[in-house]
């Protein structure tokens, strides 16, 4: 099986020039859902500025976290649909931002992914985010604007180094 496709592993992405190395994390995405956002991430919509994965997976899990119940949601959707996919679907390698993989990692840290519950590891939670994203009422558009507002929120936080 090829690096790319590998089951889910945690590891800090390669930094782009202009982010700091703990700005993304790496995940990974079943096969379905990440042809989903390849065609979105290729979209007449997504123009001015052109979203790319992080944005767009950071988008899908901000938009299930905006719902109260976006915990049970997510694994009901763990345990009733994903759990019935073949284990050794692949998977692509992708980053998300910080703050979204923090959301998930309190996800998988919770009481509902410890015994006597499977446990689910972070490919499949972020999948999960993707396939309840995509399920939603006007979804391209819904996740675009949330790629939009997350930027926002994002370089609202950015500080400008001081000079020396």
């Amino acid at each position: 099986m090829s690096r790319d496709l590998h089951p889910a592993r945690v590891a800090a992405a390669p930094a782009a020039p202009d982010t700091e190395p703990s700005d993304t994390v790496e995940t990974r995405l079943w096969l379905e859902e990440h042809e989903w956002l390849y065609g979105l991430l290729h979209s007449e919509d997504n123009v001015a500025p052109k979203f790319r994965f992080p944005d767009l997976i950071g988008a899908c899990v901000s938009l299930v976290f905006t719902d109260d119940d976006a915990a049970p949601r997510i694994f009901q959707f763990l345990r009733t649909e994903l759990v019935l996919r073949p284990p050794t679907t692949p998977r692509r390698r992708e980053s998300m931002w910080r703050a979204q993989y923090e959301l998930l990692q309190a996800l998988q840290r919770s009481p509902a992914n410890r015994h006597p519950h499977p446990n689910f590891q972070l490919d499949q939670l972020t999948t999960a985010c993707v396939a309840l994203a995509r399920r939603q009422v006007d979804t391209d558009v819904r996740v675009l604007h949330q790629a939009r507002l997350n930027v926002a929120d994002r370089s609202s936080r950015w500080r400008l180094p001081r000079p020396g």
